[in-house]
């Protein structure tokens, strides 16, 4: 059997919003979880986080060839599993494989799973994942969004976004797009230059990434995935469309291309802040994901993913 160009393993917490059962088990325990869980066997789950990247990434397996597999990893016990295989049925998510390890780390099956890319809402098994070479982002579940915004999760899933006019001769359709976007350090290179700015300054920061313009930034946790994308996009005929969103600015803008371009791999779109806020501009991307290191960034976006690594992330 010819393996998938891509693995992506999800949390049930991450593909369906289980929140309101797991304050139950955090009430009132395992038992009155299970039985929860159990007696809402019939009721269909809501989608998660991960969800919609789910959904399209599926839909690049066209004309029987398998591009990319999804699998369930989750710390629920089998019983819940049944709910969870029931909620992929019921939204049609082509998934067929699941670990359900009862309260146990599922990261023990990563690599056997093959996986490229980890998203959970534990987030010691995302450090776990990292730690051992694996693109992992840790999500938020839906106890952390307003319920309007839980409501909202699943419009695009049930009615298709219109298609937005940018110029005369050009439309996008969003609902067949798939649109993610990333930080730059730390994400998709590494943190050498977050650590030069946080310790010595701005001033040192720009001089340093002056002087070392054409040298390439290490690799970041996210960089194997930017490859997989890129053989994703060449063997699929549907739209894949990256971008880079990154507080830097000019002068420090041109590092990032020139590693990217060293490495053989690019963007779409490329969005140098310079310190602004960054959720204007990835409200208009609209990503149906988006991955950075800190924690304030992903903050009331739905579909995002904070990747715990480099200095922010470190602990004093």
């Amino acid at each position: 059997m010819t393996m998938p160009l891509l693995t992506v393993a999800v949390s049930s917490r991450a593909l369906f919003d289980f929140e309101e059962e797991n304050e139950i088990f955090k009430l009132h325990g395992e038992e009155a979880y299970v039985q929860t869980q159990l007696d809402r066997l019939e009721r269909v789950a809501k989608p998660g986080v991960a969800f919609l990247l789910a959904k399209k990434l599926l839909a690049m397996n066209n004309h029987g060839e398998k591009r990319v597999e999804i699998i369930v990893l989750s710390r629920n016990d089998p019983v819940t599993g049944l709910r969870v295989f029931r909620a992929i049925a019921e939204n049609g998510l082509n998934i067929q494989c699941g670990c359900f390890v009862r309260g146990r780390s599922p990261f023990r099956y990563l690599p056997a799973c093959g996986a490229n890319l980890f998203l959970s809402a534990f987030a010691d098994d995302v450090r776990a994942a990292l730690e051992n070479g694996i693109p992992a982002a840790h999500v938020k579940g839906g106890d952390s969004l307003r319920a309007e915004e839980l409501v909202n999760i699943a419009t695009p899933l049930t009615t298709p976004i219109a298609k937005k006019k940018t110029s005369i001769t050009e439309t996008i359709d969003e609902s067949k797009e798939l649109r993610i976007a990333f930080d730059g350090d730390a994400v998709l290179f590494g943190d050498e230059s977050e650590r030069v700015y946080q310790e010595q300054g701005l001033d040192a920061f720009q001089q340093q990434e002056k002087e070392m313009v054409a040298a390439p930034l290490q690799p970041g946790p996210f960089k194997p995935f930017l490859e997989k994308l890129k053989k994703l996009r060449q063997a699929s005929s549907n739209s894949i469309r990256t971008a880079l969103v990154t507080a830097r600015g000019a002068p420090a803008h041109e590092r990032p291309i020139r590693t990217l371009m060293e490495w053989g791999l690019e963007v779409d779109e490329a969005m140098f802040l310079s310190g602004k806020n960054k959720k204007e501009f990835l409200r208009a991307f609209n990503p149906d994901f988006f991955f950075d290191d800190q924690v304030r960034n992903v903050e009331g976006i739905l579909e995002a993913g904070h990747v715990p690594t480099g200095i922010k992330n470190e602990k004093n």
